[in-house]
């Protein structure tokens, strides 16, 4: 296995898709951009554009799946969009459950809830880095 792989994270959502980078070498991810959606749609030369940037080995989703460990609406949805980042650009694709994720990005940023921040891109790019983080803690 290669242990200097570059990682893109992405938090699927409908509106928004955080992005966050990570290094397999160094254990760590950082926080990137967002992307947007259109009724879940990537800006697909968006993401093409930040694949090119950072040329990934791997790429780690978000799955957000219920306490109970059921899945959700999103779920098959964080599927999808996985399933399509493999089908056009080739690269494997890894899921990490995200229970939590957007939570904890709130806590860092200090606020309640999303419609608080300023810039909710924020928590997508923070919930991307600590979905891509718990991915690289567990390797």
């Amino acid at each position: 296995m290669n242990s200097a792989r570059t990682l893109l994270g992405f938090d699927f959502g409908l509106k928004n898709i955080g992005v966050a980078v990570g290094q397999e070498l160094t254990q760590t991810a950082n926080p990137l951009t967002v992307i947007k959606a259109r009724d879940g749609i990537p800006d697909w030369d968006k993401i093409e554009a930040l694949l090119d940037q950072w040329q990934p080995q791997l790429l780690i989703v978000g799955l957000p799946l219920n306490m109970d460990d059921s899945e959700q609406e999103m779920t098959a949805a964080s599927r999808r969009f996985g399933n399509r980042l493999h089908g056009r650009f080739q690269i494997p694709v890894e899921w990490q459950d995200e229970r939590l994720s957007t939570y904890e990005a709130l806590n860092q940023l200090g606020i309640r809830n999303k419609m608080q921040s300023n810039n909710r891109g924020d928590v997508d790019r923070i919930s991307a880095q600590l979905i891509l983080q718990s991915w690289l803690n567990q390797q």
